[in-house]
């Protein structure tokens, strides 16, 4: 097996800055609190991605690889003028099963990255990836290295840390290897209920208007569409905006994200 790349002590420590440093935007960068969100896990449900794909707004589309209806998903998210990520099966804690093209610790680089490649050229209108699971391959920096890599060859994608792990360093790597990047701040829908995905949604536009932008993971269930069809709407008359995923990674290169204890419990990751 090829030895994993290592990253520097500098490395090391620019990741602890970046995990631990307060945002303070410079004045002007944001004019108005502004979010964006990602629904995750399309590909295998037709009936999904349509409802999905008919959301208002740019709500971007994360597509797992090598599915049914991953390439029509992707048709129909395109041409909403959503954009369409790649939702890259990583290995978790749990012994979860990751379908088609996932990539596992036990795989050599050559596996991995041909693995990648693969994924990537599975979805047509790709603007990033993110990484559904993987709450154990994001807290390896050599195997997000190998990721990273070939991420870093394929000019104009993103890639968003889904912060399955508190101790992912998949969006420092990214960004150490050049590939423009954003981490998740709220999941909307751990638990599965109107109510809860309401309050997550709250949460979501409080952390946007404390520091100028968030991001948000969801997935196609009933309850979590039914909010989103409801709030999305009024987004504009309470002062924030939807934005596509891409400006709140530009935001998030800027200006690297504060995770408090208190904003972002452990519990919150207990599901992956």
């Amino acid at each position: 097996m090829t030895p994993r790349p290592l990253l520097t002590s500098l490395i090391c420590f620019s990741l602890a800055v970046v995990a631990h440093a307060q945002p303070v935007p410079p004045a002007g960068t944001v004019n108005q609190p502004v979010v964006a969100i990602i629904i995750d896990d399309l590909g295998n449900s037709l009936e999904e991605g349509r409802s999905t794909a008919a959301l208002p707004g740019p709500v971007a589309c994360a597509i797992l690889p090598h599915t049914e209806f991953s390439k029509q998903i992707a048709e129909l998210a395109h041409a909403q003028g959503k954009q369409v990520l790649l939702h890259l099966p990583m290995e978790a804690v749990s012994d979860m099963p990751l379908g088609p093209g996932g990539i596992k610790l036990d795989m050599t680089q050559k596996e991995i990255q041909d693995t990648v490649r693969s994924d990537l050229a599975s979805i047509p209108y790709l603007a990033g990836v993110n990484n559904h699971e993987g709450s154990l391959m994001t807290q390896h920096p050599g195997d997000m290295a190998w990721v990273m890599q070939v991420l870093a060859q394929n000019p104009g994608l993103f890639y968003i840390d889904s912060f399955t792990a508190l101790d992912s360093v998949a969006y420092g790597v990214a960004r150490e290897y050049g590939v423009p990047a954003a981490r998740r701040n709220v999941f909307l829908d751990d638990i599965n209920t109107q109510s809860a995905v309401e309050y997550q949604f709250q949460r979501l536009l409080t952390l946007a208007r404390r520091d100028g932008f968030a991001l948000a993971i969801g997935h196609p269930r009933p309850a979590t569409l039914a909010v989103l069809k409801q709030e999305l709407p009024a987004l504009a008359a309470r002062g924030v905006k939807l934005v596509p995923v891409s400006e709140i990674v530009k935001l998030q290169q800027e200006n690297p994200l504060h995770l408090p204890a208190d904003v972002f419990p452990a519990a919150a990751y207990s599901r992956k």
